[in-house]
């Protein structure tokens, strides 16, 4: 017998179980911006210390929240935000590092 499927507006926007997932729906939008903002700013040379570090932070809250993570769609979102974060900080060591400049 088919049945209507009618969409729950009160669950996450990443939980496909039906489940909220507060947690994890955190570290997918922290994970995310992180990696925005140090992909971004790797583009400009002088400022290495902002994408290293962001991009570092990226990676971290990425990799916590692919441990945790529970549906597809978190871990899909997660990798996206991994991967800039990554190439934010690959690009921020290659141009300063962590503490180019501030440490002699």
């Amino acid at each position: 017998m088919a049945q209507a499927m009618r969409r729950d507006p009160g669950h996450s926007l990443f939980a496909t179980d039906g489940k909220p997932h507060p947690l994890q729906d955190t570290l997918v939008g922290v994970t995310l911006v992180l990696g925005v903002l140090s992909f971004v700013t790797a583009q400009f040379h002088d400022l290495h210390l902002l994408s290293s570090w962001t991009g570092l932070i990226g990676i971290i809250t990425g990799a916590y929240g692919q441990f945790i993570s529970v549906t597809t769609r978190e871990r899909f979102a997660l990798i996206v935000g991994l991967g800039a974060a990554a190439v934010g900080f690959f690009l921020g060591m290659a141009h300063g590092g962590l503490f180019g400049g501030l440490v002699g």
